[in-house]
């Protein structure tokens, strides 16, 4: 079976290495990140892994119209989806003293809504394919540090919504969330 998965945040750090260590495992993906030029050299290495160019959707999923594009392209281009790989995260330094509301929304709309509503898109899917969703969260969810306010807290709220998620699932038993 071919697996079919979008991934996002996949241009660098541990989104390039999943989407990487995914192609050469077979994988069929939709890959998408804000760095067009990041992404565009992932997609490269990931067709030498398997042979099999991925779709790239570049997006910023801090708007709402790029979520949808990128979710749109890869339902249209593979016709199913099996996983959901929710990478994306943006980090700005700053206390409740330094950190404004544009970097706090800026955060969140990233770190967390733009997972809520890729979920939200998915789950019809992933329920039919009896797939599977990870959040790929940080330390930070868990542990407070310094100077990363509101980081620390869009991580900590990614945790709480994975776990809700997967209590509230009465759809699909075998359905996995991981985080």
């Amino acid at each position: 079976m071919t697996i079919h998965f979008v991934h996002v945040g996949a241009s660098s750090g541990i989104g390039a290495a999943t989407a990487a260590l995914f192609s050469k495992l077979g994988a069929s993906l939709a890959l998408t990140g804000r760095k067009e030029d990041n992404l565009q050299k992932i997609g490269q290495k990931c067709s030498e892994g398997n042979g099999e160019k991925p779709l790239l959707v570049p997006g910023d999923l801090a708007k709402e119209e790029d979520i949808k594009k990128v979710f749109d392209k890869t339902v249209e281009h593979y016709g199913k989806l099996n996983i959901l790989v929710n990478c994306a995260g943006i980090i700005e330094l700053g206390s409740i003293e330094t950190t404004s509301l544009q970097q706090y929304d800026k955060i969140f709309n990233v770190n967390v809504r733009s997972i809520y509503y890729l979920t939200m898109l998915a789950v019809p899917y992933l329920v039919k394919s009896q797939g599977n969703i990870v959040n790929v969260s940080s330390v930070n969810g868990i542990r407070s540090f310094p100077n990363v306010l509101a980081y620390n807290m869009s991580k900590t709220a990614l945790d709480q919504f994975t776990r809700c998620v997967a209590l509230g699932n009465n759809v699909c038993p075998q359905f996995r969330y991981v985080c």
